[in-house]
């Protein structure tokens, strides 16, 4: 049943993924962490939904116009579902703003496999990144992926080098006319603080952060998977995983070097990791094997998502 419905590309597939974080959403704000909006905080609320609406557009669009997975929807599932596993990204309003920003990088930065307007996509990709980064800090990290799309595909023209320093100053010119506006000038300096939140002792503690160390390692395994299944593929392929696989490790990176109570960015890395649950699912030959796998994905995510309401 699963199979048939998310197994192609349909716009009821999208009506039912819409439909269900719309839910999940309000259900998290309202009864998970109990808050209450007034109405233009209630306004603001609904664009940050509207954006996360957007990115699973986002998502579809990424990984079916660069044939990063076959023409179904899992990506935009297991993308929902993650959600499920981690409902705390849905009340960081930051969290979801920036990943809007750091897909749009994405599809850039991934376009760039057909060697057509490489200087365009790396300044389109930088300046995404940039703004991504006006909402997390440690978002200027995935810059790196960017320089090394550069090496990847066309690392002889030095202009391609200086391209993101140019949307660098982009950004700033067009941040800095609206912090005029807005006489909130300091924004840079209160902002790009680049701390670091890490506590070992979080990572220690199983109950706090198993979900989190399950999630590394299911992803760390189907990542392998991955890449032995990709052996018969062409480059174009290959070479496109690879990047998919640096901003899951940079995603990674700043969830360590963030997280706090009132901060999850663990959702930049959900991208990554519904590709890779497509790939594997996509992998299994038998359909009743695959019916029972994204039965037991949607089943787990809930049961996780159960135990975080009660507990």
């Amino acid at each position: 049943m699963i199979t048939s419905i998310f197994g192609k590309t349909k716009p009821i597939n999208y009506i039912i993924v819409v439909t269900f974080l719309f839910l999940l959403y309000w259900l998290v704000h309202f009864l998970l962490f109990k808050k209450a909006y007034p109405p233009e905080e209630l306004l603001w609320q609904t664009l940050v939904l509207a954006t996360l609406f957007f990115s699973i557009f986002l998502v579809d669009f990424i990984v079916k116009r660069n044939k990063i997975t076959l023409a179904n929807s899992y990506a935009i599932l297991f993308f929902a579902l993650l959600m499920v596993v981690f409902p705390e990204t849905l009340s960081d309003n930051k969290a979801i703003l920036s990943n809007t920003f750091i897909l749009l990088a994405i599809r850039r930065i991934i376009s760039m496999r057909t060697l057509k307007g490489i200087k365009i996509k790396i300044f389109d990709a930088s300046l995404w990144i940039l703004f991504g980064s006006l909402f997390y800090d440690w978002a200027l990290l995935f810059l790196l992926v960017v320089f090394i799309a550069i090496y990847i595909y066309d690392p002889k023209s030095f202009r391609n080098w200086l391209v993101p320093f140019a949307a660098f100053f982009a950004v700033l010119l067009l941040s800095s006319g609206f912090l005029v506006l807005t006489d909130n000038l300091d924004f840079f300096i209160t902002h790009y603080h680049f701390t670091v939140m890490f506590d070992p002792s979080d990572y220690l503690n199983w109950a706090s952060s198993g979900r989190l160390i399950i999630y590394i390692l299911v992803l760390f395994i189907l990542g392998i998977l991955a890449f032995i299944n990709l052996g018969n593929s062409g480059v174009g392929k290959i070479v496109t995983t690879r990047l998919v696989v640096f901003f899951l490790i940079i995603g990674l990176v700043i969830n360590v070097l963030v997280s706090s109570e009132e901060q999850y960015p663990i959702l930049l890395t959900f991208f990554p990791g519904a590709v890779f649950m497509t790939n594997y699912v996509e992998s299994i030959k038998r359909e009743n094997i695959r019916e029972i796998v994204l039965l037991g994905s949607i089943l787990i995510p809930v049961i996780v998502f159960l135990s975080v309401m009660i507990l």
